[in-house]
């Protein structure tokens, strides 16, 4: 069953029910605010896996919100649909060049854009596998995904599946916080019996293990956890 998380940005009432309705019909998880102030808020505080997002916003528009999160390394791949009016154009050029992927004119056919929806989504997570298997390097840490391991220099630290994992996603994006539900469903999928609890054990363990470089591990109150950027 479809879980993504999609966050939908619309001054409107009717577009956001309207929205609200179909997609969480199709298995996606929705959150709708209705200001630019109030997605970049919410897009800071729980990473969403698309954006759905109207250019005319009262205060912080569309094309601003763009921007900044085109500017910031860990929301710059969050893909973006625009929703626009007739006429719009020239707006619709520049959200492109900013970084939104695709757009939808009003008014709109739910179905028309489920599908837009489905394709992006399917692009993010073919982008996505295909760097699960870079190396990355963080606080002097060399995580290698293909080997499964993590070595400080010429020590190399042993971790259980679970702490690798989440070990992994976490240094995937530097200074993100990660919810504990989103490390449940990123390290073993949303079906699996694992509580908030279990995962609050692991990073214990992580820690631990990690040594003196286990503080860059940061537990953020009330929402997660993230790794130092």
């Amino acid at each position: 069953m479809t879980r993504e998380q999609i966050l939908v940005v619309d001054d409107e009432r009717d577009i956001i029910e309207l929205l609200t309705y179909n997609l969480a019909k199709e298995g996606y998880r929705v959150t709708a605010v209705m200001t630019g102030e109030d997605a970049l808020a919410k897009v800071r505080a729980e990473l969403p896996d698309l954006i759905v997002l109207d250019l005319m916003l009262p205060g912080i528009n569309g094309l601003d919100v763009c921007r900044i999160l085109a500017g910031d390394s860990r929301t710059a791949a969050i893909p973006i649909l625009m929703l626009t009016a007739r006429g719009e154009d020239a707006d619709v050029v520049t959200g492109l060049e900013l970084g939104a992927q695709d757009y939808v004119v009003k008014p709109f056919s739910p179905r028309v854009l489920l599908a837009r929806i489905r394709a992006l989504l399917r692009r993010s997570a073919q982008a996505q596998a295909g760097d699960e298997s870079a190396v990355l390097k963080r606080h002097g840490l060399v995580i290698d995904p293909g080997r499964r391991e993590v070595r400080l220099g010429e020590q190399r630290i042993e971790l259980t599946y679970l702490e690798f994992a989440i070990l992994h996603l976490l240094a995937k994006r530097p200074g993100w916080v990660f919810a504990r539900s989103q490390i449940i469903e990123a390290v073993r999928g949303g079906d699996y019996p694992v509580t908030e609890r279990s995962v609050d054990v692991q990073l214990v363990g992580l820690r631990r293990k990690l040594g003196p470089l286990g503080g860059c591990i940061e537990t953020v109150r009330g929402a997660g956890y993230r790794l130092k950027e």
